[in-house]
């Protein structure tokens, strides 16, 4: 069984021909354009689909996108990046373009549904996956289906607030998780940490310019010995932690899938989690939780709308 993926950013349209069994078996990418106008990028999607040659036999288009996606999987709301995209019924359209029936799904939801069908998600029937990386995102797997929420909105857990004194993000608020593990928000409070210790590698490296700093510059020199980069990412990881007993004492799910750019620290921020979760996390919730990197990689996307695909027209 075949499905057409696509993979809808501010820069790029990707699109892939996805097996079950098989995964990705053909795949292409044009720039997104989306400057032009709507009608004209859902024609260039709709172009993009067709250039793909073993498309034929698919079952449906799954779409990944960023913004708030209904319940229907069939409406996007408030694209960011995507100009006149405040609320497209873009399966609508996409199917009136291709003859081909399509839902759509915000990219967060669209990388746990990724993980469930060809990731480390395979394993479990319930689990949350955050999406570290330059904010994060979050999706929520029950009982091996994409929990929606009473509007389809659910999901949003980079915006829970741990400290609303804390730093700014993309939030509408203080002290989101966002803003202590997105990647630009990590790179930000390292640098203020980092100006404090002028003999330190990092500080020679970067004072010239901090914004070069990211999170993999940490993670290199924490393999290195850095005790300042071990302490920031451990701060970090502590951070994510609390997150974790939030999201875990209400949903009662216990095994959460990391994926991003910055969860490529891994140990370095999961140990210090799995400490902050022993030490606080209400002692019955805690048989079974389990932390698991998910190394699907640029695919995850594409794969993901693929899963979406499945699971809506097979």
């Amino acid at each position: 069984m075949k499905a057409i993926a696509i993979d809808l950013g501010g820069t790029n349209i990707k699109a892939a021909v996805v097996d079950q069994e098989q995964g990705i078996i053909e795949q292409t990418s044009t720039p997104t354009h989306a400057d032009l106008g709507r009608d004209y990028l859902l024609d260039r999607i709709a172009s993009t689909v067709a250039e793909l040659t073993k498309a034929d036999g698919a079952i449906g288009i799954g779409m990944g996108l960023p913004g708030m996606v209904n319940r229907e999987q069939t409406t996007i709301y408030y694209a960011p990046n995507l100009p006149g995209w405040e609320e497209v019924n873009a399966a609508e359209e996409i199917t009136k373009r291709t003859g081909l029936p399509c839902r759509i799904e915000n990219d967060a939801n669209i990388a746990a549904l990724g993980s469930l069908h060809f990731g480390v998600g395979q394993k479990h029937d319930d689990f949350i996956i955050l999406t570290l990386g330059t904010g994060v995102g979050g999706g929520i797997i029950v009982n091996r289906q994409l929990f929606k929420g009473s509007r389809g909105m659910a999901g949003e857990l980079g915006h829970v607030i741990i400290d609303y004194h804390g730093p700014l993000s993309n939030s509408v608020t203080r002290g989101t998780i966002e803003a202590y593990l997105g990647q630009r928000f990590l790179s930000r409070f390292a640098s203020d940490m980092i100006m404090q210790h002028p003999e330190n590698p990092l500080y020679k490296k970067f004072s010239k310019d901090f914004d070069k700093l990211e999170p993999v510059d940490l993670t290199q020199e924490a393999n290195n010995g850095n005790q300042l980069a071990i302490e920031i990412l451990a701060k970090t990881g502590q951070r994510l932690g609390y997150a974790i007993i939030n999201y875990t004492h209400m949903m009662d799910i216990r095994k959460f899938v990391l994926s991003g750019g910055v969860s490529k620290a891994g140990e370095w921020l999961f140990e210090p989690a799995r400490e902050i979760v022993k030490k606080h996390m209400m002692v019955p919730f805690q048989d079974g939780f389990e932390i698991i990197y998910e190394d699907l990689g640029n695919d995850s996307s594409l794969l993901g709308a693929a899963g979406l695909a499945f699971d809506s027209f097979a």
